[in-house]
């Protein structure tokens, strides 16, 4: 990315012209009407040459001059003039100027003047004449105003409020988004299904309960073979990355979306304050939907950060996560995307990690799944078994699938995005309630590369049995309806990921999907050490009964070993006692998976929404130790 060590500045930054010849230069104009000094202002200088942004950037970022002083001292700058707020509209005035070229200058059109001329506003002065170049040839008589970045995303979001609702919607192609879910012909084809399973039953009884051990056990050893395999593709830790200078790193937008959630509010600010990077190269875009009045009081309740703003999304459906995220993407500026959840505690180095490791990549390097823990994990025996499990998946299996260059369905936080690659596969399916995994297999349909970084991310544990279905039961209809769109065009994933991707691609998600529906099946069978008769087994030799029993209890050891071993950290190593419960942990998966099946029948674009700060321990965070090994 480059960057300019120019003094016309803005708030909000970017790449552009500088002063234009004959204009006073803004620290000049500063001092003159005794807005700053110069101490300030050689101090600003400084960083601004270290930074290598725009002096406002940085007088705005240390909160040194209000808004408006330094929005009139670029207007007269610039010869234009500075509104803040923007008088009312008169009429529609989407006509006037395309959405997406609004959206691609920064622009928005506010009103004629009694002499029919139309005023623009724009938050981006270093670019006024890349904007004004780049206005339609037939806008007719205009002049351009300078505005505030909040007051002119607000106006936008009036302006063209359901055009933008709709670009949210679609910016995934209709052949590879859920949308084209028909959950009439889904639940036509289930119920035919579901009868020929019970005329089959009915007919060959034991021939079907056969069937369906031999499913549920081939699921639980492809699920063993792939962890396996991803436990030994885990080797030596990368090359030590390179140490950016604060001028190279790259500028940076963060999303982090929110939905009633006003408690969490306090300490979320405090998190992302926290985060270690030059305020001038971050911004912090709270997403809220835009009836979330309780959660917007708790934030204008407190004095956000400049670093810091709120997106409000304005109605439409489906009212989910990666719709607002979709939304919130069209007005960040950062060339980095990355997201959090609104409980999360990242490490404070993070995003220097991040920015430096993009910076030793190639372009193909799309996106960094940072680690995920539990600040909560021992609230009781459920936080504890999902902590085990979160272990294995961000030390273990995930980072193994990536040496193997196979696809990784992404988790839904600690993620990072080259800006250019997420906008070239058309960033979120606003339908898909697991939008993260999806959009992993899309990267890798289009040749991008996902890699997980060594850098962790705390967040709070689901601890109630009732919240952790509802959570795990969309998780699991996400995966149905990822599986399903991809797989519904065999040749086109094949041609693009290839056939070791393409067995990958399915083993991962048929093995997440069908192994706990067919949970109950495998477990039936734990009755024949203990010489109850099973009728699947009869007609077979007495050995076969023991040799299947043994080899699900083999089956079980290994799963306790690759838990125990997935936790072989020192923050991990006091659950290694507790991977005898896991196996009943998988109880409640199985749980999850009917009420998944039933919601995609009934509900399938339902988000079940996790409830955040419920379950304590964001007190007792402490650092996690990197671990031998990549892992």
């Amino acid at each position: 990315m480059v960057r300019h060590d120019r003094e016309l500045s803005w708030p909000d930054g970017g790449t552009g012209a500088g002063a234009r010849p004959g204009h006073r230069r803004l620290g000049g104009l500063l001092l003159a009407e005794g807005a700053i000094d110069r101490h300030v202002l050689s101090r600003a200088l400084a960083e601004q040459k270290r930074l290598g942004v725009r002096l406002g950037e940085v007088l705005r970022d240390a909160g040194r001059l209000p808004q408006d002083v330094l929005g009139r001292a670029l207007a007269a700058q610039l010869g234009s003039e500075w509104l803040h707020p923007l008088p009312p509209g008169d009429g529609d005035l989407a006509g006037a100027l395309p959405a997406e070229v609004a959206l691609r200058l920064r622009a928005v059109p506010v009103r004629r003047t009694g002499g029919g001329v139309l005023l623009i506003a724009t938050d981006t002065p270093e670019r006024i004449d890349a904007v004004a170049a780049g206005l339609p040839d037939d806008i007719g008589p205009h002049r351009l105003v300078l505005t505030a970045r909040t007051e002119l995303e607000a106006r936008m979001a009036r302006t063209y409020g359901p055009d933008l609702a709709r670009r949210a919607q679609r910016r995934v192609a209709f052949h590879s988004s859920c949308r084209r879910w028909n959950g009439r012909r889904v639940t036509a084809g289930v119920l035919v299904a579901v009868a020929v399973v019970a005329l089959a039953a009915w007919a060959w009884p034991v021939a079907v309960l056969r069937a369906g051990l031999a499913a549920g056990l081939l699921c639980i050893l492809t699920g063993l073979v792939l962890r396996l395999a991803a436990r030994r593709a885990v080797g030596a830790r990368r090359a030590a990355r390179p140490v950016l200078r604060d001028a190279a790193l790259p500028r940076m937008s963060i999303l982090v979306p929110l939905n009633d959630e006003p408690a969490i509010v306090p300490r979320l600010v405090e998190r992302m304050s926290d985060l270690d990077y030059p305020g001038p190269l971050l911004e912090v875009m709270l997403i809220l939907e835009a009836g979330d009045a309780r959660t917007l009081a708790a934030l204008d309740a407190i004095d956000l950060p400049h670093r810091m703003r709120v997106i409000r999304v304005p109605p439409g459906r489906p009212r989910t996560k990666p719709r607002a995220m979709n939304y919130a993407l069209d007005f960040a500026r950062g060339d980095v995307v990355g997201i959090y959840d609104a409980e999360d505690a990242p490490d404070a180095d993070q995003l220097r990690r991040v920015a430096e490791r993009f910076a030793a990549a190639d372009d193909r390097l799309a996106c960094l799944q940072g680690r995920l823990d539990f600040y909560n994990a021992d609230r009781n025996v459920l936080s504890r078994c999902f902590a085990i499990e979160y272990a294995n998946w961000f030390r273990t299996l995930l980072p193994g699938l990536e040496r193997m260059g196979l696809v990784i369905p992404l988790g839904g936080t600690t993620l990072f995005f080259r800006r250019a690659a997420l906008e070239d596969v058309g960033a979120w399916d606003a339908w898909n309630v697991t939008e993260d995994a999806d959009l992993g297999v899309r990267l890798a349909r289009a040749g991008y590369r996902v890699e997980v970084i060594e850098t962790t991310t705390r967040e709070e544990a689901n601890a109630a049995i009732g919240p952790w279905i509802a959570q795990r039961a969309r998780w699991a209809k996400g995966y149905v309806m990822t599986w399903a769109v991809h797989a519904a065009r065999p040749g086109a994933l094949l041609a693009d990921l290839g056939w070791r991707r393409t067995i990958g691609f399915h083993a991962l998600f048929l093995t997440a999907i069908l192994g706990p529906l067919l949970l109950p099946l495998t477990w039936s069978l734990a009755v024949v050490p203990f010489g109850v008769p099973h009728p699947a087994l009869s007609g077979l030799p007495p050995w076969g009964g023991w040799a299947l029993g043994a080899g699900l209890v083999a089956m079980t050891l290994t799963d306790m070993g690759l838990n125990a071993a997935g936790c072989r950290g020192r923050a991990h190593r006091r659950l290694r006692l507790w991977v005898v419960v896991m196996p009943f942990y998988y109880v409640l998966g199985a749980l999850a998976a009917y009420r998944a099946a039933w919601d995609l029948l009934t509900r399938p674009f339902h988000w079940n929404k996790t409830a955040h700060g419920a379950f304590g321990g964001a007190d007792r965070l402490t650092p996690v130790e990197p671990l031998p090994g990549g892992g």
